[in-house]
């Protein structure tokens, strides 16, 4: 498993428009594995598909990297147009290597059609014996084979994969893999006219990169037989693999999945649904679309809700790793320095949303006030809400643990609408204020409220408890009901900290204002 070449280990995906969570995660390991062993982290572009090529499917990838912390030391340069980390751009190199496998006899051109192919297959199953590709190509001359050519007809180039042997790789993370070239199909490296399809391409530039580990999801296992061949075909050192668990759904064995029909069914799932509700109540407010691409299965959908990159960096991390039987709080620079691949659990890994969110309790907690009130600003202009910033502080001050999304501050817009504007909850409002008796104690509340002195959340304790004691009655008995009628909502920060929040004025409009919405739902029931 060890190498004595300087580590180099890379991440390659395919500029889709999106970061899956699931990919950040291997990402994350294959960037904590160098970091942890002095090494580079490469970031390479896999896009065979030059037309798939552009700065619009690129930037989501390269804003999940940066947003997370994972610095590349080699790869795309954002302003610096196509290079070599594309592979669109590195078809010189793949034609030469092709070229190289041809005149070696390691590759052959291949005649036959995708539906005798199909057949041959076919034949195989119902046989019940493994598919091996029939050659039948290679009893063409030289000048046969320059005549189809010549005569423009469709055919691939395929590996020739040497028979009677055995390819065996030391996985770093599932230790000692082996199969038997005997049932190995010929696997195509290009079509006919070059272009490189996947395990061709990634091997050429791993070889041209020098990686010395590829750290990547575990349903690239079956690849690793074939690239091993290609490796040694090219006469290039192999790298040491390692095959970590995919992240499966939550409560689930199923790996994570992008695709609508499951997106579905994850908001139906007790751990995702929280996330799913965040997003449908964060997401509108600041101008951002839901979607296939911007839900909990991506990293973006993080981002824009108000998750911290630590949060995000530590769950992560503990998704198929761990640093010991305990500990799960970790600081990335403590994963960085603990980190290994022998601590890879070979089984899948579920994404615990729970988990997660506490993780990004906990981070926020930590967060300098400073810092996390700049966060919550930035929230308030998206969502277009105008506000002072030091109301702002004392509102953060007042909510405390209350906070843990960053995007939480916008769970609280009673302090920020217009007093016409409160919305109420009906629930909240026919149980705490449509009973007998509450209108009138209310009513009194509101006209010793507008002379007490000073409106700190302090003397509104004690103006609130005498107010009781006057009256013979207890502090539930109205202090219910008045955060209801002041703030629409049956909870919140503390009950005198509010009231000095929204001040003298706003609240004995509210409370007057919930007094006549009482007024006129008697006079429509008599």
């Amino acid at each position: 498993m060890s190498t004595d070449r300087p580590v180099r280990t890379r991440f390659a995906p395919s500029p889709t428009g999106f970061m899956h969570i699931g990919g950040m995660r291997t990402a994350l390991f294959t960037w904590l594995f160098a970091r942890a062993n002095g090494g580079k982290f490469i970031l390479r572009i896999d896009d065979t598909d030059a037309s798939r090529n552009d700065e619009a499917a690129l930037e989501p990838i390269l804003d999940a990297f940066e947003w997370m912390g994972l610095d590349w030391d080699e790869g795309p340069v954002r302003g610096d147009g196509m290079n070599d980390y594309f592979q669109s751009q590195r078809r010189g190199l793949y034609d030469e290597r092709l070229a190289t496998l041809l005149d070696a006899d390691h590759a052959y051109r291949d005649f036959e059609t995708p539906e005798e192919v199909a057949a041959q297959r076919e034949a195989a199953e119902k046989a019940k014996r493994n598919y091996v590709s029939s050659r039948a190509s290679l009893e063409l001359s030289e000048d046969e084979v320059a005549a189809k050519l010549d005569a423009g007809e469709r055919h691939v180039v395929r590996l020739k994969v040497p028979r009677g042997e055995r390819v065996t790789i030391d996985d770093a993370v599932r230790g000692e893999v082996t199969w038997s070239t005997d049932e190995m199909p010929d696997p195509v490296l290009a079509r006919g006219d070059g272009s490189p399809l996947y395990n061709f391409a990634s091997v050429c530039d791993d070889a041209d990169m020098n990686i010395s580990h590829v750290i990547r999801a575990e349903e690239h296992l079956s690849n690793a037989a074939v690239q091993a061949l290609l490796f040694d075909a090219l006469g290039a050192d192999r790298p040491v693999f390692a095959h970590i668990p995919f992240v499966a759904a939550p409560g689930g064995s199923k790996k994570l999945s992008k695709r609508e029909k499951d997106l579905a069914k994850y908001r139906e799932s007790p751990g995702f649904r929280k996330l799913f509700e965040v997003g449908d109540r964060v997401l509108p407010l600041i101008g951002v679309e839901p979607g296939p691409t911007m839900n909990p299965v991506m990293v973006a959908f993080y981002r824009e809700v108000g998750f911290l990159p630590d949060a995000v960096f530590n769950a992560l991390a503990r998704l198929g790793w761990s640093h010991d039987d305990s500990t799960e709080v970790m600081s990335r620079e403590f994963v960085v320095q603990n980190f290994s691949l022998d601590r890879v659990v070979k089984a899948s890994a579920g994404l615990d949303p729970d988990k997660m969110l506490s993780f990004q309790e906990h981070w926020v907690g930590e967060m300098d006030p400073a810092v996390k009130l700049d966060h919550c600003c930035e929230y308030l202009d998206r969502a277009g809400w105008a506000y002072e910033r030091d109301f702002v502080s004392q509102l953060l001050d007042a909510l405390g643990d209350r906070v843990k999304l960053l995007s939480d501050v916008l769970s609280y817009e009673e302090y920020f609408v217009a007093d016409a504007d409160l919305a109420y909850d009906e629930k909240a409002f026919k149980k705490r204020l449509r009973k007998d008796g509450v209108p009138e104690l209310l009513s009194a509340y509101r006209d010793s409220l507008a002379v007490v002195e000073p409106f700190e959340a302090a003397a509104l304790e004690s103006h609130m408890t005498a107010f009781c004691e006057e009256r013979e009655i207890g502090l539930g008995q109205i202090i219910h009901a008045v955060r209801v009628a002041v703030t629409g909502k049956p909870a919140g920060p503390g009950m005198f900290d509010a009231l000095e929040l929204l001040g003298r004025e706003r609240c004995v409009a509210r409370i007057g204002r919930a007094l006549a919405m009482l007024e006129d739902a008697a006079a429509a029931s008599t």
